[in-house]
């Protein structure tokens, strides 16, 4: 089993940086979306790259380093703003429970393997393995993703 400690690699904030300005400009880029929440200590908007998954009819984001910033702030705001391009959403962020988010940790190796292995290089999983990913719950943060 991985080490408790995670550390982000070194890229991925010059990356989300990267990825946030060309959002901005209106571009999509595949499957990653922008969410834009309320900081838990300034209150300024703060916004972070992320991977949407659908889950039996739901959308849901996995948080893939546990304790990251965005998803403090996330789970302190419980709303935020998701775009797509242009397309700007309103949301509702629901923390799933630990049992509830099993099923969706479960399936996220195969809906999402961008993640997987940007998890697996952080040494937060081993492999692509749905029970690794499952046993994840209660460790990293899953959100479902309602329209407000």
């Amino acid at each position: 089993m991985p080490t408790a400690k995670v550390t982000p690699p070194r890229w991925l904030k010059p990356m989300n940086r990267l990825f946030v300005g060309l959002q901005r400009t209106g571009l999509k880029l595949g499957g990653m979306y922008l969410l834009t929440v309320p900081g838990r200590k300034s209150g300024k908007p703060r916004t972070t790259p992320i991977s949407l998954m659908e889950h039996q009819g739901g959308r849901y984001v996995v948080g893939g380093f546990p304790g990251a910033d965005w998803v403090r702030n996330a789970s302190a705001a419980g709303a935020g703003t998701l775009s797509h391009g242009r397309r700007h959403e309103s949301v509702r962020l629901v923390e799933l429970s630990a049992e509830q988010a099993r099923p969706v940790l479960r399936e996220f190796p195969a809906k999402v393997p961008s993640g997987v292995s940007m998890m697996t290089s952080a040494g937060i999983v081993e492999s692509d393995s749905p029970d690794e990913f499952e046993a994840l719950a209660g460790r990293c943060a899953v959100f479902r993703i309602e329209s407000i």
